[in-house]
């Protein structure tokens, strides 16, 4: 098979993951640049079959768990309100099961204790513990352990 007809293949895998965002198409549009290669180089039919069934088993089977492997992991940084989770933050308003004002990094938040036995005085310090819309669900931290 001439070079460029895998080259054609490969485009058109390389169009189809582009829609699809599923690696397989991808890895497949590589096997068939390994196969146009082979070709190039002017090894028959046989023998771009098999570059071409080595190269995409070889992705399906080594790379794709690898790069799926790294698309699960968390990023390393949080942001929004998720930020805010785990920081600091000082009672401006006594802070009960159902209403209270915090200072947290540098805004006025509104917030409630988590233990809803709890009455935080103003002056003590939090931890944010969870984030509900624009409330800061807090617990104090002498308390903890």
């Amino acid at each position: 098979m001439p070079w460029f007809l895998w080259l054609l293949a490969a485009a058109a895998l390389g169009a189809a993951e582009f829609f699809t965002l599923t690696l397989a198409f991808g890895l497949l549009a590589g096997a068939a640049l390994v196969a146009a290669v082979v070709a190039g180089v002017g090894i028959g039919l046989l023998g771009q079959l098999v570059a071409f069934a080595l190269a995409a088993a070889a992705g399906v089977v080594i790379v794709r768990p690898i790069a799926l492997r790294h698309m699960e992991q968390q990023p390393l940084t949080r942001d929004g309100s998720d930020a805010l989770i785990g920081k600091r933050a000082e009672v401006l308003q006594e802070v009960t099961a159902t209403r209270g004002l915090i200072k947290l990094s540098g805004e006025e938040w509104s917030a409630r204790a988590l233990d809803e036995s709890l009455v935080i005085p103003v002056g003590a310090w939090v931890d944010v513990m969870e984030i509900e819309g624009a409330t800061a669900i807090v617990y104090p931290r002498e308390l903890l352990p």
